[in-house]
């Protein structure tokens, strides 16, 4: 049984532990911080397309994320090491969307990868026919203020529905044409902190004969992570391709990309046509 005086002690002791993990706590409070994730949807670190006819031109706003690899869309996180974040759905408390309600953006951050990593982080768009005159572009932004740089790549692959963007988080697997590379210097101050456009025009250089392909977006940041000297956050909105003009599309692949379910309805169809003929001319 503690005595009079050692419950003092005991109970002065405790209001100093307490006071200094307060201390501690306002102190951290207190310096810049990265902008976290919240609490929003997310995709897998790994999410295979679903399989889809070539696009000749489309359009993303990012509403509901969870819906893009059902659409064709694809992604990858080779960062090294893999942190616990991949894309997620915007987070309006860091910054609003570009378009459409608050969170309709793509967004990743500094937990790609842990400790201090590389962060390869790839979102690969649906299949396109590609040719040159054809346009891309897309909005991005980071955080205000921020003094952690981001990094930022457009890159395109003219391997038709690949998605091989190799497993280490400097390769690039086929995607090996960069259009765009945000801020390559990685330099504080040299992402933009309000929303941005990027836009390149597709040249024959680039693409000499109209073919399938995809455009990826990487975000690519070394020294990153909670731990390290970059990365915070970034946000990416409307996505948009355009075709310069209709591609002719031979019937071998049409037929390759017949969905298999249409089939007995065209069936149906075919041998209703058939009666109906057969009947006219009896009537007739």
């Amino acid at each position: 049984m503690l005595n009079r005086a050692s419950r003092v002690w005991v109970t002065l002791l405790v209001l100093a532990l307490c006071l200094s993990v307060l201390a501690l706590g306002a102190s951290a409070a207190g310096g810049p911080t990265k902008s976290d994730a919240g609490s929003g949807a997310r995709l897998p670190q790994h999410a295979a397309a679903a399989p889809r006819a070539p696009l000749a031109s489309f359009s993303e706003g990012f509403e509901d994320i969870t819906l893009l690899p059902g659409m064709g869309w694809a992604n990858q996180n080779n960062s090294s090491p893999v942190g616990l974040t991949g894309w997620f759905q915007g987070n309006d408390t860091v910054f609003p969307a570009q378009a459409g309600s608050t969170t309709s953006y793509l967004g990743a951050n500094y937990n790609n990868t842990a400790g201090v990593g590389t962060i390869s982080n790839w979102e690969m768009t649906p299949v396109v026919t590609l040719s040159a005159g054809d346009t891309v572009s897309f909005w991005t932004r980071t955080a205000d203020g921020s003094i952690w740089p981001d990094r930022l790549q457009l890159r395109m692959s003219l391997n038709g529905a690949s998605t091989n963007v190799g497993t280490l988080a400097t390769d690039v697997g086929d995607f090996t044409t960069l259009l765009v590379d945000v801020n390559s210097t990685l330099t504080v101050g040299g992402y933009p902190e309000t929303w941005t456009q990027y836009s390149v025009t597709l040249t024959s250089a680039q693409v000499p004969a109209p073919t399938m392909g995809r455009f990826a977006l990487r975000y690519f940041v070394e020294n990153g992570g909670p731990s390290g000297d970059n990365s915070n956050y970034i946000g990416i909105d409307t996505f948009e391709y355009t075709a310069a003009a209709p591609t002719a599309v031979s019937l071998s692949t049409l037929g390759a990309q017949t969905n298999s379910s249409l089939l007995p309805l065209a069936a149906l169809t075919l041998l209703v046509a058939g009666a109906a003929l057969i009947l006219r001319r009896r009537i007739a």
